[in-house]
């Protein structure tokens, strides 16, 4: 079925329900939503968008961003959410290799994007999304089907290029089911924070509030602020948000330092990267068993694990700090199993690779059979990230087998940074790593090799121009040879042991 019909069942049984606001002011109720969202399915075909055909979302965290995405779905297409922290060059990218027929942008993306790309681009806040409101409304909801696509997810991997996940409806239906199963419950009184990127989980997450007429907040500042954050949970009270570690930490060390208690504040669920036992056990004691933590992937879009509340905040099992340093129990919807380099299943308590298959697992990369074949075998996807099982059934992650930098909840990969800093003339060679930090997990570094003497700001400058800023090295250190092994490999461990010196 259409996703977009979870939003029309709403706004037929319940028309003046509250449902987008942006931060304290009520932008519209779930029939505004509904109507809206049609009126953009209507214009969308009018412009000859249809089943099957891509729509890409480059816009921050506003109330239209819901709008856009299901008259997308009622179009019978698929969205493309794309990163707003992303370079207008990287976003452009996404949009050809999508085949996107049209993007949807917002103010500070639109600039720039419309001087890289040829695809139509339509500021939701412009006068084309204007006439799209205004629209004739489309009359029926297109039908989809439970393997069609839904949601054309990037991802990148070791190479640097993203890869499109191809997220269908039935995987969005299987998380959202299993979200209620295995991770929290919602009802008409609560209320979505979204105040990590709407591309990414904190996004995918509005199906299960969409689903029960729930509120969806988007902050005034566009992203993460904790004043902000703890103001919007006072006011509109039974606040559901994801977050990343590093935002679960910011989020305590600020309400320790200016005595807000979180409330307002029901359910935070963190991931995306690892957070430390210390950390969640200092938030638990300060805003109480609020905390339930996932384990997802693109591949598998929040679906493979889950530590409830209950099991965080536990402090009387004698296990709980093996627990509560694990990432939970398989979700509901999907096997997680333990593989050794063959892929063969392992006995608890061995280390391997971590496999997982179900309905929420991807149908595949889009347009790439050969990084498919890699990742799905036999059912089975392997997610690269190496762990354990005890006999419990608790998933303990032990290290990523891919370099990827986890800064801020979000992946950074070191290829896409060496080949940016490889395009300067200046740079003959270079190997990007992560860098310990206290507030955002780790940053990126970059040790050189140059042709002369090297300029850390000409390469700074150099990079705001190829990446996102976020990407960016924040150190560079100047070598006369990478380290390597016999095969030409760079040694990224003695990197990181000359970091430790250098530091």
């Amino acid at each position: 079925m259409n996703l977009a019909q979870w939003l029309e069942r709403v706004a037929k049984a319940a028309p003046e329900r509250p449902a987008l606001f942006h931060g304290r002011d009520l932008d519209a109720t779930y029939g505004e939503f509904y109507a809206r969202a049609m009126a953009v399915a209507g214009w969308l075909k009018a412009a000859g968008v249809g089943p099957g055909d891509r729509v890409g979302l480059f816009l921050k965290n506003l109330p239209q961003y819901l709008v856009a995405q299901y008259g997308v779905w009622a179009a019978g297409a698929a969205v493309v959410p794309i990163n707003a922290k992303l370079h207008a060059r990287e976003a452009a990218w996404i949009l050809d290799n999508a085949g996107a027929a049209r993007c949807f942008t917002s103010p500070g993306l639109h600039e720039g994007l419309v001087t890289v790309s040829d695809i139509p681009c339509h500021d939701v806040t412009g006068t084309d999304f204007e006439a799209a409101l205004a629209h004739a409304p489309l009359d029926t909801i297109v039908p989809r089907g439970p393997e069609d696509l839904s949601w054309l997810f990037y991802t990148s991997g070791t190479t640097g290029r993203p890869k499109g996940v191809t997220i269908t409806n039935r995987m969005l239906h299987a998380m959202a089911l299993s979200y209620f199963a295995d991770v929290d419950e919602v009802t008409g009184e609560d209320t979505a924070l979204y105040a990590a990127p709407m591309s990414h989980g904190a996004g995918i997450y509005n199906l299960m509030h969409v689903l029960k007429g729930a509120r969806h907040v988007t902050p005034v500042s566009g992203g993460f602020d904790e004043a902000e954050i703890f103001d919007l949970a006072r006011h509109h009270a039974r606040v559901h948000m994801f977050a990343a570690p590093t935002m679960v930490k910011r989020m305590t060390d600020t309400a320790k330092a200016t005595g807000e208690s979180g409330e307002g504040l029901r359910t935070i669920v963190y991931g995306g990267g690892p957070m430390y036992v210390a950390d969640i056990v200092e938030a638990v004691d300060h805003f109480g068993p609020i905390f339930v933590q996932i384990y997802g992937q693109g591949e598998c879009p929040m679906c493979i694990t889950a530590l409830t509340r209950e099991e965080v905040a536990d402090r009387t099992h004698p296990d709980w700090q093996a627990r509560l340093a694990s990432v939970g129990r398989a979700q509901s919807v999907v096997e997680v199993a333990i593989g050794d380099a063959d892929g063969t299943p392992l006995p608890a308590g061995e280390v391997g690779e971590i496999m997982v298959r179900g309905d929420a697992i991807m149908a595949g990369y889009w347009q790439n059979p050969e990084a498919t074949a890699k990742t799905v075998v036999d059912g089975w996807l392997m997610t690269g990230d190496m762990g354990t099982l005890d006999a419990g059934g608790y998933l303990t992650l032990k290290d990523r087998s891919k370099d990827v930098i986890i800064s801020g909840g979000t992946n950074i990969y070191p290829r896409e940074v060496e080949e940016a800093l490889l395009l300067h003339p200046s740079v003959r060679e270079v190997s990007v790593i992560g860098r310990p930090h206290p507030e955002w997990g780790e940053d990126v570094v970059a040790f050189v090799v140059c042709n002369g003497e090297m300029d850390a700001a000409a390469l700074d400058a150099h990079c705001l121009d190829q990446i996102a800023r976020f990407k960016r090295p924040k150190a560079y250190f100047a070598l006369e040879e990478l380290p390597k092994n016999n095969y030409g490999k760079v040694l990224k461990t003695e990197l990181r042991s000359k970091l430790e010196e250098q530091e």
